[in-house]
């Protein structure tokens, strides 16, 4: 049995219901407030469900679930381009005339078109030399929530869930966002710096797409061994932490880590995630 969690425009939603049964087989249809519904099918395997929504469906978001849907005991999330609308490495590197040159690292990165690791120790490079300071003025003024981030931490931070924010980016920026936001926890990479500037280098071990993988298992872990997950990224670096999760959603994603997802934000914003979680309205934690 599938059980999928589907929002998308209203106007019509009947008839592509209709149509998509002629694809997947007889689904169990329940309404989920004026602009979403429950599916449940008996006959479908995910791949065939996902496919029939996307193809009967422009924009939309989801989730397809083999059990019950329930409400996670441990979110671990992305920040840039998920919890936060950018790339704090493509900013920063514009105070040093860089922009252009390090975004497109960023992106092929993103893509997976290029080694992370290797991508991350390229760009920091190319830093060498900037003032700290400049991180200090791009978090104030390029850098700010995805809309929904807050609300949906808080809510689940009030649901007992153990929030982590998990980056590939930098606990120079990573700390601020995740107090902010209300996150229990920030695992991040470590910029060195010497006498106030950035000496193009990391401290540390590295945080890429493996690390991420191993917070989400560890964090679940200490939980208990059935603990329900959840996991939100963008890119191909959170491919194998969103495949671990016991919901793992692709938010406004790269077409890889949006194929590997279980859940998908292409319409709205992150609060789609607690409608689709089924926590409603009026326990949402708006402040």
């Amino acid at each position: 049995m599938l059980i999928a969690r589907l929002i998308a425009d209203a106007d019509g939603m009947a008839t592509r219901l209709d149509d998509m049964t002629g694809a997947v087989g007889t689904l169990g249809i329940s309404p989920m407030g004026e602009d979403g519904v429950e599916l449940v099918s008996v006959n479908a395997n995910r791949a065939g469900l996902r496919d029939a929504i996307d193809a009967h469906f422009d924009s939309s978001d989801g989730l397809i679930a083999s059990s019950p849907i329930a409400i996670p005991q441990v979110f671990v999330s992305d920040m840039d381009s998920t919890m936060i609308g950018q790339e704090c490495i493509d900013e920063l590197a514009d105070y040093a005339g860089l922009k252009a040159k390090i975004a497109d690292i960023t992106e092929k990165a993103m893509l997976g078109e290029l080694d992370f690791r290797e991508a991350l120790k390229e760009r920091v490079a190319l830093l060498k030399g900037l003032e700290v300071d400049a991180i200090t003025r791009c978090l104030s003024d390029r850098i700010w929530p995805t809309p929904g981030a807050r609300t949906l931490v808080q809510t689940l931070n009030s649901k007992g869930c153990r929030t982590v924010l998990v980056t590939g980016g930098f606990h120079h920026f990573a700390d601020a966002v995740g107090e902010e936001i209300g996150f229990d926890r920030v695992v991040g990479n470590r910029l060195n710096v010497i006498d106030g500037k950035l000496t193009g280098e990391l401290e540390g071990a590295i945080v890429d797409s493996d690390a991420k993988r191993q917070t989400l298992e560890r964090e679940g872990a200490n939980v208990g061994i059935d603990a329900t997950t959840l996991a939100i990224g963008d890119g191909a670096n959170d491919i194998p932490m969103i495949e671990a999760a016991t919901y793992g959603f692709a938010y406004c994603a790269k077409p890889k880590a949006r194929a590997a997802a279980h859940g998908w934000i292409d319409r709205g914003d992150l609060t789609s995630v607690l409608r689709l979680l089924g926590i409603p309205e009026t326990e949402w934690v708006m402040d």
